[in-house]
């Protein structure tokens, strides 16, 4: 409405933009709500892929209406049109404030929880603050500048959409590639081989796969043990390095552990 009333075409685009916002947070908020579902019988791993499914939905959402934004400001810029009125300016900067607000909000809630489609939101808050900023600065050109600097506010919209599809194909990688299995991150990676290594009667780990599905990880390992203990046993030490991984690691929802013969240990039973 404040762009619409002040003549301001980089106003209505950081509308628009906000507007995609409230979109993609229901979005966000209902592939959460499925993600949480437990497993059943046709998806015996969980929901949690609905997560990043929603992830790449914002991300698509946000560089379709930077697109559709930007050729409507390209057209505008051989126009003539009004110059935006001098309250416009309270509007962009009251979006930049708040804007940068939900960012970092949003980013502590990310963090706490490992959420990949709230880090596209929250991201999405930022890129809004960077446009506001632009839009702030584009209508203040325009008004101490006058008809000579009316495509500036055109110029701010085109900053905007250029931050928007960047944040957009951004986000858009990431969740694709959590979706194609991506391994976790060393750091990550490291602690669940150091708890795997510390439990008793584990001789050496082997080979080590994570892969993120939402908010969780499901966790595939290869343990080496001494290659004449008993099934029973070797069940045993699988069960414990599975158990501390669990109890250690919140986020970890299961853990698959495989027996492999400790190679030093069966060469010297032969020698």
């Amino acid at each position: 409405a404040g762009g619409l009333l002040g003549s301001s075409f980089a106003l209505i685009a950081d509308a628009v933009n906000s507007l995609g916002d409230a979109v993609t947070t229901v979005v966000v908020l209902f592939s959460l709500r499925v993600a949480q579902k437990p497993a059943d019988d046709e998806h015996p791993y969980g929901h949690t892929r609905a997560e990043s499914i929603a992830a790449l939905t914002v991300s698509t959402l946000i560089i379709v209406s930077a697109l559709v934004l930007g050729w409507e400001a390209i057209s505008r810029l051989t126009q003539n049109h009004p110059i935006p009125a001098f309250w416009t300016l309270a509007i962009a900067g009251a979006n930049l404030v708040i804007k940068e607000g939900l960012f970092q909000y949003k980013m502590s809630v990310a963090r706490r929880t490992g959420s990949t489609a709230m880090i596209a939101n929250a991201w999405d808050h930022r890129s809004d603050a960077m446009c506001s900023l632009a839009v702030l600065i584009g209508i203040a050109v325009v008004r101490v500048g006058g008809p000579k600097a009316i495509g500036a506010d055109e110029i701010a919209s085109l900053i905007v959409v250029v931050i928007i599809v960047w944040t957009g194909t951004k986000l858009f990688r990431q969740a694709s590639s959590e979706v194609m299995d991506l391994q976790a991150d060393p750091p990550f990676v490291e602690k669940i081989r150091s708890i795997a290594a510390e439990t008793l009667n584990v001789k050496e780990v082997e080979k080590l796969w994570v892969r993120k599905s939402g908010l969780e990880y499901f966790v595939e390992i290869h343990i080496q043990v001494e290659s004449q203990m008993t099934v029973e046993r070797g069940h045993a030490i699988g069960h414990d390095v599975k158990q501390n991984i669990l109890e250690r690691l919140s986020s970890v929802r299961d853990v698959l552990v495989h027996l492999e013969p400790h190679p030093h240990l069966n060469s010297s039973k032969k020698n």
